[in-house]
């Protein structure tokens, strides 16, 4: 007979500060080699046949064995075959158990919170965080959901995240180095004080991936990714993902994703499988790239400011240094003339691309007062840095005297 309850969780997560992590998997391999190699083996898959490149299968529902047995798999909502490879790569990443998708970096956190908060809890995190996340915080979740959100005002003050949480914190979350303006969070130490209280960490390591920081290494609980940016690298894919203990992804996976039904296609996964075996080169020339672009606009007289914690001058420099392997490919810079001086630069780019996103191999210049940080007020977004003139940059693979060139001319234009 059916089981009463066969697919999802019968109880809920609880995060348990006691508990040990399991070892992330693939944990003895290399990074490179977890990248080409983790969810997948082209003689030992659980796809039943030969491939040296992993299968996409597109089926949304899937045949039972009988009345009595289910399949691995069931319906689309909650996993698929293709999707499993990549969610299992993933995890294997990140050093964690386990890996849930979503439809974009957006859905993977609001599933998150949606999963593990009720009314009347709380989620601390601070202003240096993306666009859409601030506005679930902001307006979403407090609004329609009951769930507050404490912004710490000085991410440097480990005392300041502890003064936020209590009996009813939920989660805290960091991200790091933070978009658009480069904040970089320590994150041991905040997560020494949250599971101090008893509350797990989320870092959202979009910025950096795996292939330059490790959150869970250095004590976070979760990690909260876009797939969308660096991790697929052309601006061809829309997809999130989260990353922490198996009985998380899984209360996620069977009592959020299987009824709101967000998920990430079949397609996109593949896709996002080929992206993945070149991420640890890419990201080391996004930052290469990225370094010399931020030292040639510091010494530039139209520029006023440039936050890349690659600058020796970053109040995040040397804490960048210990917990990232590189500086990564995301800078922004201010000019002068507020969003008129903005305005005029990004007018004048040739090579470089106006677009809302980052991450991709071509260099796209975006304004976060416009676009992804509009719904801030005018005092946050000073508290967090972004200032009328900022201009946010993703530095992409091309020659980097070719984006200095392009950058050169338009800032001349001022």
């Amino acid at each position: 007979m059916h089981d009463e309850k066969p697919f999802f969780m019968r109880e809920p997560w609880r995060y348990d500060p006691q508990a040990k992590a399991g070892k992330g998997r693939d944990a003895g391999l290399g990074f490179d080699t977890r990248a080409l190699h983790s969810g997948f083996h082209p003689l030992e898959n659980p796809l039943q046949f030969r491939s040296f490149v992993p299968p996409m299968i597109q089926s949304m529902t899937y045949p039972y064995e009988s009345f009595e047995r289910f399949p691995d798999y069931i319906y689309g909502r909650s996993k698929t075959p293709t999707v499993s490879v990549l969610e299992e790569r993933l995890a294997a990443l990140e050093g964690g158990e386990g890996c849930v998708t979503a439809s974009s970096g957006s859905q993977a956190l609001f599933s998150l919170v949606f999963t593990i908060a009720r009314p009347g809890d709380n989620v601390v995190t601070s202003l240096n965080i993306f666009g859409e996340g601030y506005k679930q915080a902001a307006a979403i979740f407090p609004e329609r959901c009951g769930v507050e959100f404490r912004f710490v005002k000085d991410s440097t003050d480990i005392q300041a995240w502890a003064s936020k949480i209590d009996q009813r914190t939920k989660l805290v979350w960091v991200e790091t180095p933070s978009n658009p303006c480069l904040f970089v969070t320590d994150i041991a130490a905040v997560a020494e004080v949250a599971h101090a209280h008893g509350v797990p960490l989320v870092v959202d390591n979009t910025t950096a991936t795996a292939a330059l920081q490790k959150p869970m290494e250095l004590g976070a609980d979760i990690v909260l990714l876009s797939l969308t940016k660096f991790l697929s690298g052309n601006a061809s894919v829309l997809g999130g993902a989260v990353v922490g203990p198996e009985a998380l992804v899984e209360d996620i996976r069977w009592n959020t994703t299987e009824f709101v039904g967000a998920i990430l296609q079949p397609f996109e996964a593949w896709l996002m499988l080929q992206y993945l075996e070149t991420l640890s080169m890419r990201m080391e020339r996004h930052s290469s790239n990225s370094q010399k672009v931020a030292e040639f606009l510091a010494s530039h007289p139209r520029v006023t400011h440039v936050n890349y914690p690659g600058l020796a001058g970053h109040p995040g420099h040397a804490l960048a240094q210990r917990q990232m392997k590189a500086n990564g490919g995301l800078l922004s810079f201010i000019v002068p003339g507020g969003m008129e001086g903005a305005a005029k630069v990004m007018n004048s780019v040739r090579l470089v691309v106006h677009a809302v996103t980052f991450g991709t191999s071509r260099t796209i210049c975006m304004h976060p007062r416009t676009i992804t940080h509009e719904h801030m007020t005018p005092e946050e977004r000073a508290e967090a840095g972004i200032d009328d003139g900022l201009i946010r940059l993703s530095v992409g693979l091309e020659d980097p005297d070719d984006i200095i060139a392009d950058l050169d001319q338009a800032l001349g234009k001022l």
